[in-house]
């Protein structure tokens, strides 16, 4: 099988980055299919799902009229702007986003205003993200992530409910969020040294393993799946810890798992699909492969072997 030629056959959301980070493609190749992103395929087709008030599905983190009794949806607001800016489209295609933003959503929270962000780790870790993405000031998120970091040295979206110990899935959330507010701004010592910190947290138990008894957190670990979401698992934490340019020893046994996971004919398989509500499916079903997964996998190997 031809990996790279499969891989060059999708959607341009995930081909411009196969250019770009395994083809070697010149920039203005890449460049030219990246642009297509906002005109067509799944970056058009969200883009057009955008409410007038700047939202999607009239909500910020649940779509307008959720109760609660069915699973999370993937259609609201933080999630789309999740996908767009994931999949590489433009800030200036969304201009006045942020300004109808700040006029217009209110998180489910307490009703708070949409770029002041709430309680939940998480949600504050996109919202950071996607703030400085769209230039809308996000300052007082980035130091929220400073006041609020556990003894331990990462985050735990649990912390409103009293937990005093970190979680990896907020941690690593946590750490995209700081790493999006550094590369756009350059951060603060606060924030850089919270970022540092949040980094040790993961390597100390080598991404996936108990500090306490050196044992596999769980078996979800080792579960691929796109998109990642909120989920954390050794593929989505070493997407990270390339992103950032660290590289550590410590994640060599993770990395591992990550090459063991790759299939004969050189794909990753889907391993799991987060149930709920959906604009439209970006990626394989359960059990096939994933031309997602199969990008990411291979670039942090690719990455990771060339130390």
């Amino acid at each position: 099988m031809d990996v790279l030629a499969w891989l060059r056959d999708s959607d341009p959301a995930l081909r411009w980055q196969v250019e770009r980070d395994l083809a070697g493609e010149p920039a203005p190749v890449w460049e030219a299919t990246r642009a297509r992103v906002a005109e067509e395929g799944f970056g058009a087709r969200l883009l057009a799902a955008q409410d007038p008030d700047g939202q999607w599905a009239s909500g910020a983190f649940f779509p307008a009229g959720f109760r609660g009794d069915e699973p999370q949806p993937w259609t609201a607001t933080t999630w789309s702007l999740n996908a767009l800016r994931e999949w590489g489209v433009d800030a200036s295609v969304l201009t006045g986003t942020a300004e109808l933003l700040a006029a217009n959503s209110r998180w489910e929270y307490e009703d708070l205003p949409y770029w002041d962000g709430e309680v939940d780790v998480c949600i504050n870790a996109w919202t950071l993200a996607n703030g400085v993405w769209l230039g809308a000031d996000v300052e007082g998120i980035a130091e929220w992530f400073v006041e609020h970091r556990l003894p331990d040295g990462g985050w735990n979206c649990e912390w409103v409910e009293g937990s005093a110990r970190s979680s990896v899935h907020s941690t690593l959330n946590a750490l995209k969020g700081l790493l999006a507010h550094e590369t756009a701004t350059g951060g603060t010592p606060a924030t850089r040294a919270a970022r540092s910190a949040g980094e040790e947290y993961l390597l100390e138990r080598g991404l996936f393993r108990r500090r306490s008894t050196g044992e596999p957190i769980g078996p979800w670990v080792r579960e691929f799946g796109y998109p990642f979401r909120w989920r954390y698992d050794v593929l989505n934490a070493t997407c990270y810890f390339r992103d950032a340019g660290r590289r550590d020893e410590r994640l060599a046994e993770a990395i591992e798992l990550v090459r063991a996971a790759r299939q004969p004919d050189g794909t990753w398989l889907q391993q799991r699909t987060d149930p709920g509500r959906v604009w439209f499916e970006v990626d394989a079903p359960a059990g096939q492969p994933s031309k997602w997964l199969t990008l990411s996998a291979t670039r942090v190997l690719d990455w990771w072997d060339a130390r």
